[in-house]
């Protein structure tokens, strides 16, 4: 049986929505205009994804997409 990594189940939804547009290169500013949020709001939601996924940058974050999959 496979068991989903762990961090596909730590990312809320909105996280995991926020990750798939960073992943396809989309500005704070972007995101925040699509999910219909401030700017400040995308930025607390991307801090958390970081700490959920233990990286430090957009990059490390992006680069966990295909383990999550």
């Amino acid at each position: 049986m496979h068991t989903p990594p762990q961090t596909e189940t730590r990312l809320t939804q909105r996280e995991q929505v926020v990750l798939a547009l960073l992943a396809e290169e989309a500005t704070l500013e972007e995101i925040a205009r699509s999910l219909y949020v401030t700017r400040n709001t995308v930025k607390s939601q991307v801090a958390s994804v970081y700490r959920k996924l233990g990286v430090a940058s957009r990059a490390e974050a992006v680069a966990r997409v295909p383990d999550m999959l």
